[in-house]
């Protein structure tokens, strides 16, 4: 699975990968201290899961999403895909970060108490 995690935090990015990275190694994980970064990166091609810190240096988190969506407009097939992908999922940020993720990540967030 292809993840981009965005997080202006560098430490707490590295926290998260890591700890994704070791509950399941077939995680890709590249990370992104600006959304300008990751979109550069999407280049046309969306990763299978975004992570995406709202409060970002420059471009927010939703104004990502938005560029992403607009830029999408011109080709149907990353339409269908965005949207099937879109935004399901709200993970606070809090001692249970990993937990909350991984269950996002395994299509079992529906199982997990996702807000505390």
């Amino acid at each position: 699975m292809n993840i981009f995690l965005i997080e202006d935090d560098e430490i707490y990015a590295q926290f998260v990968k890591k700890a994704l990275a070791n509950s399941n190694p077939d995680y890709k994980i590249s990370t992104f201290t600006s959304a300008e970064d990751a979109l550069k990166a999407i280049n046309g091609k969306l990763p299978d899961v975004m992570i995406v810190d709202y409060k970002l240096p420059g471009m927010s988190g939703i104004d990502l999403y938005e560029n992403l969506m607009l830029s999408a407009l011109d080709d149907g097939n990353m339409v269908l895909s965005f949207i099937q992908r879109g935004v399901r999922d709200y993970v606070i940020k809090d001692e249970s970060v990993i937990e909350s993720l991984g269950a996002v990540l395994e299509g079992k967030e529906d199982d997990y108490y996702l807000f505390n």
